[in-house]
């Protein structure tokens, strides 16, 4: 197929809300040209949305010649890059060697119990994605919790609670 019509195919690419489909090429075009361009889309795509759509896989493999597998191997691998949507809130709990001996565990337990969630999950109303991560940098005040970039040190299944309650009104 001469390249004057992939434009035209990519725009038609099934499964993409127009808005998203708009984003994922406003993703692709600037960046299409760089040397190892598949991770800045990644993140530009991830950015603009919220997550790496399925459907944004077929688009980003074609810009850049790959497979699709190529691209879902790169976006399944890295922790960071999601395939669904997220809640309007991220909770991030460190499940480091400190933190863990420091009650990590037991309020990994409680914070999947209260939210009713599991890891990446996101709660029925959309407000709180639970995820895992492995080191926040912050040993000395474990156990350590990430909520929307905000680091919080010592957390207990109480302040826990006070957190998300606060995060959730808005505070």
């Amino acid at each position: 197929m001469p390249p004057a019509t992939q434009p035209a195919m990519i725009l038609k690419e099934p499964g993409l809300a127009p808005d998203a489909r708009r984003a994922v090429l406003d993703a692709i075009e600037p960046r299409r040209a760089l040397p190892g361009a598949l991770l800045p889309i990644l993140h530009a795509v991830q950015d603009a949305l919220g997550y790496v759509p399925r459907d944004a896989v077929p688009l980003i493999a074609n810009a850049l010649n790959l497979s699709r597998a190529d691209v879902h191997g790169v976006v399944s691998f890295y922790h960071y890059f999601r395939s669904e949507p997220c809640g309007r809130h991220i909770v991030q709990i460190c499940r480091a060697e400190s933190c863990q001996a420091m009650g990590a565990v037991a309020l990994e337990a409680h914070a999947k119990a209260t939210l009713g969630v599991d890891w990446h999950e996101t709660t029925r109303d959309g407000a709180v994605t639970l995820e895992p991560v492995y080191c926040l940098g912050n040993c000395a005040l474990s156990p350590a919790v990430m909520i929307d970039g905000d680091l919080h040190g010592r957390v207990t299944p109480q302040s826990f609670d006070t957190l998300v309650a606060a995060t959730r009104s808005g505070a």
